[in-house]
C-alpha cells in the first residue's frame, strides 16, 4: 500500500481517539471541507486501513473486571493441531484474545471473566478441554499500568 499522508495520518489519529467525531470536526480539525474529509475516510475504510468504530466499555460495570493471561502449550504441533485448537477457541465468549508465539509455549491468550470463580471454571470446563492441550500457565492480572487501544502513527 502507498505511504499515507500527514493529512491521512491526522484523520486516522482523530478517529482512534474518538471515532463518534463528525466528518465535520475532523475535517476542521486536519484543515479540509466535510467532502473531501469525508472522501478520505470512505477511502481509507476501503483500503482496510480503517476497519471499524467500537465503543469502549468499563468491564467492571459488565462483570468482567478480571483479566487472565493463559499460557498454552499443546501436545502435538503437527498437522491440523493448530487449527483445531484456533477453531474451538474461537468459540469461548470469555476469551478476548488468543495469540500463536514463539517460545516455550505455543498460545497466549487473554481471557476476561467476572472474578476468580468465573475462571476457574473457564479454565477447568473449557480451556483444558480444547483440543491438543497440554498444559496452561495462568496469569490473573492484578492491575493494568499501561492500556492502549490506538496504534502509534
Amino acid at each position: 500500500m502507498e505511504s499515507l499522508s500527514k493529512t491521512d495520518r491526522k484523520i486516522l489519529s482523530l478517529l482512534q481517539k474518538d471515532g463518534r467525531m463528525s466528518v465535520a470536526e475532523v475535517g476542521r480539525r486536519v484543515g479540509l471541507t466535510p467532502s473531501p474529509c469525508a472522501d478520505r475516510i470512505k477511502r481509507l475504510e476501503g483500503k482496510g486501513v480503517i476497519t471499524g468504530y467500537y465503543a469502549r466499555l468499563a468491564p467492571s460495570k459488565l462483570d468482567a473486571g478480571l483479566v487472565v493471561f493463559v499460557q498454552v502449550t499443546l501436545q502435538r504441533t503437527a498437522g491440523d493441531a493448530f487449527k483445531a485448537f484456533t477453531g474451538a477457541i474461537e468459540l469461548i465468549p470469555e476469551v478476548e484474545e488468543c495469540h500463536l508465539v514463539s517460545g516455550e509455549f505455543d498460545f497466549l491468550v487473554k481471557a476476561r471473566v467476572k472474578d476468580m470463580t468465573h475462571y476457574k471454571d473457564l479454565l477447568a470446563g473449557s480451556l483444558l478441554q480444547l483440543p491438543n492441550v497440554q498444559e496452561s500457565k495462568s496469569y490473573p492480572v492484578m492491575e493494568s499500568v499501561v492500556q492502549r487501544s490506538g496504534i502509534r502513527l
